[in-house]
């Protein structure tokens, strides 16, 4: 799993790939809820890019204190 999600940030410097991967291992749950919301929204038609900054957007607050942590 690691892997796949450093392949798909290979831009994002190291320091916060590794950032975000420790938030993911420590948030499962919601991350799953981020994606599922995602899928939803990309079945309604949405593309991917605007889906996932929609449902960023929705949830920042929880996203923010979860990164600085």
């Amino acid at each position: 799993m690691k892997k796949l999600l450093k392949s798909k940030m290979k831009d994002i410097p190291e320091a916060e790939q590794e950032k975000m991967l420790n938030a993911i291992e420590k948030n499962p749950d919601f991350f799953q809820n981020i994606a599922s919301e995602v899928q939803a929204k990309m079945k309604e038609g949405k593309d991917q890019m605007t889906a996932t900054m929609e449902v960023m957007q929705k949830h920042q607050d929880e996203l923010k204190k979860i990164m600085n942590n």
